[in-house]
């Protein structure tokens, strides 16, 4: 036997071992993907006044395909009136009840707001999300509301896991002029920790890490974090921390009695003292 041969028989069985570790990871991520956003298709929702449907069309650097995002624009009458994004989190998409009511909250602050759905979500194109691709779609939308309304300061806003994708847009942003999240967390391995099984080891595991933590002190505007104390979704401690690793300018407000769904409705005071305070407005 050449010394040829010998090498391929030992190869095939680490060959065929690779595919089955590839194929199971291959799965892992998707059943990852699948948990994280927990994407819901919706239907189009009654037209409002004053919002505006808004479709970006682009070739995706990351799939190579081409990419169909739906948002909705709620613009204020003056042009240079600040503008921000609002990224919503896992599961319901901007034709939610919760993200319109934030949108239209926001815009009563004297915001004109964009709000994204990201790639399988509502009628934006029909994929499995991912970081990589909802970090992609929120870097498109930025560059509509630059083209869009390119004297006006902007900021950007999520909420829990909107919240990540903010911060991770927020640190390749020299025009922004302020980060606000609310509910959001340290990094997804970091939430897995605070449920039932927190305690197995399987974070080396986690493709889908979302890891603001690591992201949030190259952010130079100032930041804002909100939390609900009775939030039992994203836990108070995840947000406390993540504003610790703030190097900007920065505020916590922990909002008494607020939970993972209610506490924009009653921040809304500290929202409107942040705005002043921390970014200089003034609704």
């Amino acid at each position: 036997m050449t010394l040829t041969a010998a090498f391929r028989r030992r190869l095939a069985p680490a060959l065929l071992m690779l595919l089955v570790l590839t194929a199971g990871c291959s799965v892992l991520d998707t059943q990852q993907r699948r948990w994280i956003f927990q994407p819901q298709a919706m239907p189009a929702a009654p037209a409002e006044a004053g919002v505006e449907e808004v479709w970006l069309d682009f070739t995706s650097a990351v799939s190579g395909e081409p990419v169909r995002l739906h948002a909705l624009w709620l613009p204020q009458a003056k042009a240079d009136a600040p503008v921000l994004l609002y990224l919503h989190g896992a599961r319901w998409g901007v034709t939610g009840r919760a993200s319109g009511e934030r949108m239209h909250r926001m815009h009563a602050m004297g915001f004109s707001v964009l709000a994204l759905d990201y790639r399988g979500f509502g009628r934006s194109t029909a994929v499995l999300p991912s970081e990589a691709l909802a970090h992609e779609d929120a870097r498109a939308a930025w560059r509509w509301l630059q083209a869009r309304r390119p004297d006006a300061p902007r900021y950007l806003f999520g909420h829990s896991l909107g919240g990540a994708i903010a911060v991770h847009l927020a640190t390749e942003l020299p025009d922004l002029q302020g980060l606000m999240v609310e509910g959001t967390f340290t990094s997804v391995a970091d939430v897995f920790g605070t449920l039932r099984w927190g305690w197995l080891p399987v974070r080396w595991l986690i493709t889908q890490r979302f890891d603001s933590a690591a992201r949030i002190a190259a952010i130079k505007a100032p930041v804002l974090v909100v939390h609900g104390s009775d939030d039992t979704v994203i836990k108070p401690e995840l947000g406390r921390a993540l504003y610790e690793r703030i190097t900007a300018r920065k505020r916590f407000v922990l909002v008494d009695g607020g939970t993972h769904s209610n506490t924009h409705a009653l921040a809304e005071p500290q929202y409107l003292a942040a705005l002043q305070d921390l970014f200089g407005l003034k609704p």
